[in-house]
């Protein structure tokens, strides 16, 4: 459910500030634990180190992430294929 209009979107202060502060055309990673934080039009461009329960994913934004959250770009959870011997069949008749 999205935020109420009146209060706007939630957006850390102290990312933005990290952001603000960058020099032009750094690449650095800044390493961000609050995965609800909403994406501005400030952030483009920077990449966002976001954790995501394990490791920090790095996450460049571009102007399509305007008004999503950066937990939407690092997955929490990694698929690992079904096993049994009619996938190892055909895996390796792939191959």
């Amino acid at each position: 459910m999205s935020r109420s209009l009146k209060k706007g979107p939630y957006v850390n202060q102290r990312i933005l500030n990290k952001v603000k502060n960058l020099p032009a055309g750094d690449k650095s990673i800044i390493k961000v634990w609050d995965r609800a934080c909403v994406i501005t039009p400030e952030m483009v461009g920077a990449t966002f180190g976001v954790h995501n329960g394990k490791t920090h994913v790095p996450v460049l934004v571009v102007e399509n992430m305007v008004g999503h959250r950066l937990g939407e770009f690092s997955l929490t959870k990694k698929f690992v294929n079904h096993g049994g011997k009619m996938a190892k069949a055909q895996a390796g008749a792939k191959k």
